[in-house]
């Protein structure tokens, strides 16, 4: 007899439903599983057979059984399998009816006594049930404040095989029953959030974050070490604007489909800080199962590189391209897989291998070549992408003692204003304006082309890098509520174009 049941599999940052086909036939004892399984999904035999056994079914063995994976050409990772292979084997048994397991999604890895355990990527399973017209979904019980950030289809959390076939086989499903608050409860309380006002002076780097949050700009602070660079980037998704209903259900599925738990709605931007002896895989994505990367995992937030000269010279370079294009192409010899990467970079880094050079309290013991030699570390087509660059100087005791500066709800204020006026005029922050435009939106009078031209010759500007300084140009003419961009706003992005520091 052949019976249906649905899964699911998870490529990348995206969920494919899964047909899983079970067949029972008289002959000789063998289970076949086919359809690119691989070894954690071959392993679910074993698992099958002493799950059923302990839930009391009488399910047996001694036959020629077959389970396909369908679509056979796309591989199946995970344990994620072994409740919809389980439904499928007894309704070829004729133990449950076919007919209800065409609308219901089995997610769950089975435990030997038949119990439920959490798998990854709900979230991106439960869009593609929704998407294929599937009515109810059934998960473990340890994914069920993930999957409650969901709606479309009724998401049953359950804790053992007998409760979810007896919901899988059921015509009329009941409604799924909310836990009550203690178990919502268990759910982690989210970290303090940073405040701006715990950074003292550095007026020149607040203002720098402030437009780059504003217009979405990548941003490279340059300074010694405890200098505040660290402090100041941690600070930047706090005045960012809130993600939207959209932005956070995708973040949250692509957190989910890289294996994270994801407990709650995501309101805040994701703020992703690798070390710097990150692989190009893990920062990008890939591997031989292709997972999102670090880049991925800042979707709709900041990624920060500190120490960024430490990085390895190929895992900056594989920057390059996602930076552009806010998308990261994986290809594989079966296919080609596309990650989004719709991050904001921060970078920080030292001026030279002892961080000295340029403070007026320490002296710096590198020399000239070792100084070229740490800088060169950073390409210039990487560097070319970094929108603003700004010293951040060691604080004296006046600053250090002095008081608080402006809170971050503030200055979010103000770039959340920014940022409205330019979805307003073009759907997208500047940083991601294309040329045409560009030239549109920031057109120039004489006085500031003559300033932009004196601006390019001076500091050997590229045409990458005219773009974006007309871009950082537009952003500070929003910050001040103008509707044309003026030689004053120009002038103000010009500064921050600047690389070694002023007293090199």
């Amino acid at each position: 007899m052949l019976a249906t049941a649905w899964g699911a599999a998870v490529v990348g940052v995206r969920a494919h439903l899964v047909r899983v086909e079970a067949d029972t036939a008289a002959g000789f004892p063998r289970f076949s599983l086919l359809g690119l399984p691989d070894s954690s999904v071959r392993e679910s035999k074993d698992r099958l057979h002493a799950a059923l056994r302990n839930c009391g079914y009488s399910f047996k063995w001694d036959r020629r059984l077959t389970v396909n994976l369908s679509p056979a050409g796309m591989p199946k990772l995970g344990p994620g399998f072994d409740m919809a292979i389980a439904a499928a084997l007894l309704a070829a048994d004729g133990e449950l009816p076919t007919g209800p397991l065409a609308s219901v999604l089995l997610v769950g890895e089975l435990a030997l006594d038949g119990g439920l355990r959490a798998v990854r990527g709900v979230l991106p399973m439960l869009l593609a049930a929704r998407e294929a017209g599937l009515s109810d979904a059934i998960v473990p019980r340890e994914n069920a404040c993930e999957a409650r950030l969901f709606s479309g289809l009724r998401v049953h959390a359950v804790e053992i095989l007998t409760q979810a076939l007896a919901i899988a086989a059921s015509g009329n499903r009941p409604v799924p029953r909310e836990d009550p608050p203690a178990a919502a409860l268990a759910c982690p309380a989210p970290e303090p959030t940073p405040d701006l006002a715990e950074v003292r002076g550095q007026p020149l780097a607040r203002r720098a974050l402030e437009i780059a949050a504003a217009g979405g700009h990548n941003l490279l602070m340059t300074g010694p070490p405890g200098a505040g660079k660290t402090m100041l980037a941690r600070r930047l998704p706090t005045l960012l604007p809130p993600l939207r209903p959209d932005e956070a259900l995708e973040t949250a599925a692509i957190h989910s489909a890289a294996g994270a738990s994801v407990q709650r709605l995501i309101v805040s931007r994701p703020f992703r800080a690798p070390h710097h002896t990150i692989s190009d895989a893990a920062l990008i994505g890939g591997g031989p199962s292709p997972r999102p990367g670090e880049v991925s995992l800042a979707h709709h937030g900041v990624l920060f590189l500190d120490e960024l000269p430490e990085f390895r010279r190929n895992v900056l370079e594989a920057l390059r391209q996602p930076l552009e294009d806010r998308i990261v192409t994986v290809a594989r010899g079966r296919g080609v897989l596309e990650l989004p990467a719709r991050f904001q970079l921060v970078a920080a880094m030292n001026p030279c291998p002892c961080g000295f050079l340029g403070d007026a309290r320490r002296p710096c013991r590198c020399t000239p070549g070792q100084v070229r030699s740490y800088r060169s570390r950073i390409s210039g087509p990487l560097l070319d992408r970094l929108d603003l660059r700004v010293t951040v100087s060691a604080l004296p005791f006046a600053d250090l003692s002095g008081p608080t500066g402006e809170p971050s709800e503030a200055v979010a204020s103000r770039a959340v204003a920014a940022r409205t006026r330019q979805y307003q005029r073009q759907g997208r922050p500047n940083a991601e304006l294309g040329p045409g435009s560009l030239r549109r939106h920031a057109a120039l009078d004489a006085e500031g082309l003559a300033l932009l031209a004196a601006v390019v010759d001076r500091l050997g500007v590229t045409g990458r890098g005219h773009d974006r300084l007309l871009r950082v140009a537009r952003t500070i003419a929003d910050l001040k509520g103008c509707r044309s961009v003026e030689g004053a706003h120009l002038a103000e992005a010009s500064q921050f174009r600047h690389f070694s520091p002023p007293d090199e």
